[in-house]
C-alpha cells in the first residue's frame, strides 16, 4: 500500500499551451484547492500562469 502523504508531488502545467512543466509539493491541509503560480516558462520566454495538472 502507499502511504498518503501532507505534501504530495503535484505538476504545474503552462497555461500558454507550450507543454512546459514544473513540479513541486504542495501542503493539502492549508491549500485544499487547485494551485495557480506565475513563473518563467522558457518556451513562450515570458512570464505565464501555472496550474495544477490532475
Amino acid at each position: 500500500m502507499t502511504r498518503t502523504t501532507n505534501r504530495p508531488k503535484i505538476t504545474l502545467r503552462s497555461t500558454a499551451g507550450t507543454g512546459y512543466s514544473y513540479t513541486t509539493r504542495k501542503n493539502r491541509r492549508t491549500t485544499s484547492d487547485r494551485l495557480v503560480l506565475r513563473k518563467y516558462d522558457p518556451i513562450a520566454r515570458r512570464i505565464v500562469e501555472f496550474a495544477e495538472a490532475r
